[in-house]
């Protein structure tokens, strides 16, 4: 008897944090995993070999999201794994700085603009022409990945990238509409603030922490935490869902 053909999910900015811990728990879920990454080659090696020492399937897949050519590059390597079945568009930047919109560079909004809001578009189109049963895909799920910092606007941090989170939101629910007839589930969750290396970068490695006072349970989210409803909205189990944004935010 032939093997099965293995399920392939693509989780985009797949070198750390978030995009990490969601690469892991689908590869425990029996998925193969293409693990993307824009430059950090030895963060999605690091995930690859994380799941493959547990037995899993991953292969590292440099690609700039914010190219259309380097995604569609990205499907091509993911069907070397096996059908693809989901998509995790996690990739997003802030930046790497924190203050007022004013003080924010042009080049910098550019690049934020480029990878968080044309790049989720980008993936989002290829993911539809790979899994739409119209041309003969077998349909599947993209879930993309916001913030809770679309509610506030982060003034005085990060206003320009809250408003590239809006965009997501709008993305999700205006496409999971169009492609709920071509067998595609589209959902969305938005974290708040959670353990990652993305505030350091930023210069405030402790801003999670100054933040818990703001959180009804008094803390950060975990990166596991996030990539547990990740999961649980790609699973059977919420098959009758689509076009949701899901806070996981501590009731933030």
């Amino acid at each position: 008897m032939a093997e099965p053909v293995p399920q392939v999910v693509i989780v985009t900015g797949g070198s750390r944090g978030i995009g990490a811990a969601v690469a892991l728990r689908a590869a425990r879920a029996g998925y193969a995993v293409v693990v993307n990454s824009s430059a950090d080659a030895a963060g999605a090696g690091s995930t690859v070999e994380g799941i493959t020492a547990d037995g899993g399937v991953a292969v590292a897949v440099q690609a700039d999201v914010s190219d259309p050519a380097a995604v569609a590059r990205l499907f091509d390597a993911a069907a070397s794994l096996g059908t693809l079945a989901a998509v995790v568009n996690n990739a997003g930047i802030t930046g790497n700085l924190i203050g007022p919109l004013t003080d924010v560079p042009a080049a910098t909004v550019r690049r934020v603009l480029d990878v968080n809001v044309a790049g989720m578009v980008y993936v989002c189109q290829e993911a539809v022409r790979r899994l739409s049963t119209e041309p003969g895909g077998r349909g599947g799920s993209i879930i993309n990945i916001s913030s809770t910092a679309t509610k506030a606007g982060s003034p005085g941090t990060w206003v320009h990238y809250a408003a590239s989170k809006g965009a997501v939101d709008v993305l999700t629910v205006g496409l999971a509409a169009e492609v709920a007839s071509q067998g595609i589930r589209v959902n969305c969750v938005a974290p708040g603030s959670t353990n990652t290396g993305l505030h350091a970068a930023a210069g405030m490695p402790d801003r999670v922490e100054r933040l818990n006072h703001t959180i009804p349970m008094g803390r950060g989210a975990e990166p596991d935490e996030v990539a547990a409803a990740v999961l649980w909205l790609l699973s059977g189990e919420a098959g009758y869902i689509t076009g949701a944004v899901l806070p996981v935010s501590g009731g933030r």
